[in-house]
């Protein structure tokens, strides 16, 4: 099939969009709280708000792209994110912050699933891989780049800034909420990609057999099986890891060293998604060369001896440190999803929904960091995190896949 490079772009900017709407949350818990006077409990059941609508709609979200297509399932996710972040700019308050939130989520949960298969149609069977490292690269440049928006942004709206960017914001942002800036920006950029998505023609997608969702007998049956139910315990950790700590960072830093969280904490959140996409990178060598197994295991320990320092030490060293968690943190995702189908030879489009819902990992962790946090400090709260950091841990152990990955010099699998 001809390659379709409108489509694959359209894809790589899905993906953009996708990061800077998910991975923007931690920064503005500081404001959140501030804002909305709230308890740090509070604070993350708005994370999770947003990450059980993946735990919900991964699944549904499948059946419906096999039922209605790629194109109708993204534009419906777009409308539903577009309606979840002008619910909350027209009434600014905390219950519709949740609400809107879980809409939000729901819309990128639905892309999540739809773009995958898509972007292998478009771009060529042969160059899917090189294209979905390319779509990682954009992800991460995303999650790079949020909080430094979020900086921009709240330091020029309400301001004496002359900015047409940040005039239209003070017309439209309620006095002392400038963070809310933001929601107006995703609501226009979800808009945009309404109108260009209805444009494009899309490409019939045949979907491949582990791309199918497959009966729901079929989730039972795996259900039944207790190594899937690891496997998902360990995407449900590493979600709940990453968010634990990326959400938390710039609270952590202003309660115990007092920095900023409109700059130096946002760009200290910045850094570790940043880190984290160059570590994939480095991730995706070593795996040429070493076993997967073993790259998890060094990387999750040096992982839990970085949130260590972080937590412990001064703050010039927490300033280096969080960003490090989220550098070695970079091919947890990749490895335990690969060591995972790998470690059934049939049904992988079901086991990969079931391993997707994990994400709703992202919803729990964040808000036991914060309730713990009320009671016991945040350093306490965030304590929490070696326990999943260990369980990822773990997996490098006990998983024992029929495939290994294929590193240089070793024969390929028959």
């Amino acid at each position: 099939m001809k390659r379709n490079y409108l489509i694959v772009a359209l894809v790589l900017v899905t993906f953009f969009v996708i990061s800077f709407l998910t991975n923007i949350i931690g920064p503005l818990v500081p404001d959140i709280i501030r804002d909305f006077n709230i308890s740090q409990t509070l604070a993350g059941f708005l994370i999770s708000a947003f990450f059980i609508a993946y735990g919900v709609m991964s699944i549904p979200s499948g059946i419906l792209v096999e039922k209605w297509g790629e194109k109708k399932v993204m534009l419906v996710a777009f409308v539903v994110s577009f309606i979840g972040a002008m619910v909350f700019v027209t009434s600014p308050n905390y219950t519709i912050y949740a609400v809107s939130l879980f809409m939000i989520g729901c819309g990128m949960a639905m892309l999540q699933v739809a773009i995958n298969p898509l972007l292998r149609v478009a771009g060529g069977e042969e160059h899917f891989a090189f294209n979905s490292v390319i779509g990682q690269l954009f992800f991460g440049l995303a999650s790079f780049l949020s909080p430094l928006a979020y900086s921009y942004l709240v330091r020029n709206v309400s301001s004496e800034s002359t900015g047409i960017l940040t005039s239209l914001m003070n017309s439209l942002v309620p006095e002392g909420l400038p963070w809310i800036s933001l929601y107006w920006l995703f609501g226009v950029v979800a808009l945009i990609m309404i109108l260009v998505i209805a444009m494009v023609k899309f490409p019939v997608v045949d979907r491949q057999d582990d791309e199918k969702v497959g009966a729901w007998k079929t989730h039972m049956d795996l259900l039944k099986r207790p190594m899937v139910i690891l496997y998902f315990l360990g995407v449900f950790a590493y979600v709940g890891s990453e968010q634990g700590v990326a959400n938390w960072i710039s609270q952590f830093l202003l309660t115990y060293h007092d920095y900023d969280p409109q700059t130096i904490g946002a760009r200290t959140v910045s850094w570790f998604w940043g880190l984290m996409t160059a570590g994939t990178v480095l991730g995706l060598v070593l795996l040429k060369i070493m076993d997967s197994r073993k790259v998890l295991v060094g990387f999750t320990l040096a992982a839990i001896i970085c949130l260590a320092l972080a937590l412990f030490s001064a703050g010039s060293v927490a300033l280096i440190a969080f960003p490090l968690v989220g550098f070695f943190a970079s091919v947890m995702w990749s490895v335990i999803i690969s060591l995972a189908l790998n470690s059934v030879s049939t049904h992988h489009g079901s086991l990969s929904g079931i391993l997707v819902t994990g994400i709703a990992g992202g919803a729990v962790v964040p808000l036991i960091v914060g309730w713990i946090g009320d009671g016991m400090g945040l350093r306490a709260g965030m304590i929490f995190l070696f326990i999943t950091f260990a369980y990822i841990l773990s997996i490098g152990f006990w998983a024992k896949p029929l495939i290994n990955n294929q590193t240089i010099g070793s024969n390929k699998s028959s």
